[in-house]
């Protein structure tokens, strides 16, 4: 077995889900699980916290958003060096193009260092291949997908997958043991004010999923969403107690009740990708970035052309509506044979996560 350490730096929820077919394929390439570098805001414990592929984690805790980490700097970044050095690693493999964590893995005297090779990132690595500066332009998952295709690394999984914990699932459904069903998962939540849809349109449409037949609708977001949250209920009116606000929850509880939706509607963000990995249609709205492809999964709702800063305001509701009747036929619960309420449509149906490849 080779004693692996894989750095993926990229700071985001998502940007962790995006690599987690290559990570798995690198843990399978090792012979065993491999050890993770990764950001604090990337929650990796949490994500990987259903399976064996990672070993342990190493937080590089460099630029975050609210201040200095504590690997910045020269004296950061040595404390992040005899981290390594103290792994006695066989490999690194650096998903990413950052030079400073091949200096890190070079510093830390591991033999073997891969990594895209791009720029000056190049000249602390030792073995290839390197991928074109062109690269760049590529989302992240199709890089880290390129990467592995030209080191001649399988991939099992051809989009990201997201295993839920049973411990999880069996919580999950007993905080909605009470809860009417079939539900719907709309995200709130942002970490960029660009990024927001808004309560008003948010409430607007769980208005119109509820009218449309769906017994309840759970708001998804972060611990800092409560006054979001609690402004889309008050939007809703007597519909307020069918709509269900989870916010803050472990990852892995999260996954599950996202497991446990019909669909998800919601900003490019973390869950959003959450969303899709787990393997339910996720109706994403892309106001600001350009949609990705990495999933099938995932129905990109585009904003008309205009500047870049207001593209969410100019997703309408009615595209939304439209998208979701459009892509399942209809915007309410589809009957089944037996008369039950049931979300499988003609090209929305449900992929269980757990065989989903």
């Amino acid at each position: 077995m080779i004693r692996m350490v894989v750095m993926q730096p990229l700071p985001g929820i998502g940007d962790m889900i995006w690599h987690l077919p290559h990570i798995r394929a690198l843990a399978q390439h090792a012979g065993g699980p491999v050890t993770l570098v990764a950001k604090p805001r990337s929650r990796a414990d949490e994500i990987f916290a259903a399976e064996d592929t990672v070993r342990d984690i190493i937080w590089a805790d460099r630029n975050p958003a609210d201040g200095r980490g504590r690997n910045d700097g020269p004296l950061g970044l040595w404390h992040l060096v005899r981290t390594l050095r103290a792994g006695r690693f066989d490999a690194a493999v650096l998903l990413h193009h950052s030079p400073t964590l091949a200096f890190a893995a070079l510093a830390a005297r591991i033999p073997s260092r891969q990594g895209y090779g791009i720029g000056v990132q190049r000249r602390f690595l030792n073995r290839g291949p390197y991928l074109p500066a062109t690269i760049m332009r590529e989302h992240q998952f199709r890089r880290a997908t390129r990467f592995l295709q030209a080191t001649g690394i399988a991939m099992q999984e051809l989009e990201p997958r997201l295993p839920i914990a049973p411990a999880a699932r069996d919580a999950v459904r007993l905080r909605l043991a009470s809860t009417a069903r079939p539900l719907v998962a709309l995200g709130i939540g942002s970490s960029e004010a660009s990024r927001q849809w808004g309560p008003t349109r948010i409430a607007t449409l769980a208005r119109a999923l509820l009218d449309a037949g769906w017994p309840t609708v759970v708001l998804l977001g972060g611990p800092g969403d409560v006054d979001l949250a609690r402004e889309i209920q008050a939007g809703t009116g007597d519909d307020t107690p069918r709509v269900l606000p989870a916010l803050g929850w472990h990852l892995t509880e999260a996954a599950a009740l996202l497991a446990e939706a019909e669909f998800y509607v919601g900003n490019t963000t973390g869950v959003m990708n959450m969303a899709a990995a787990v393997g339910i249609r996720t109706y994403s709205l892309f106001g600001t970035t350009p949609p990705f492809h990495h999933s099938s999964q995932i129905l990109p709702i585009v904003s008309p052309e205009g500047g870049p800063d207001d593209g969410m305001a100019r997703v309408t509701l009615a595209a939304v509506l439209d998208a979701i009747a459009s892509d399942r036929g209809s915007l309410g619960p589809i009957p089944t044979r037996d008369g039950d309420a049931s979300s499988l449509a003609v090209t929305g149906s449900r992929v269980d996560p757990s065989t989903h490849q």
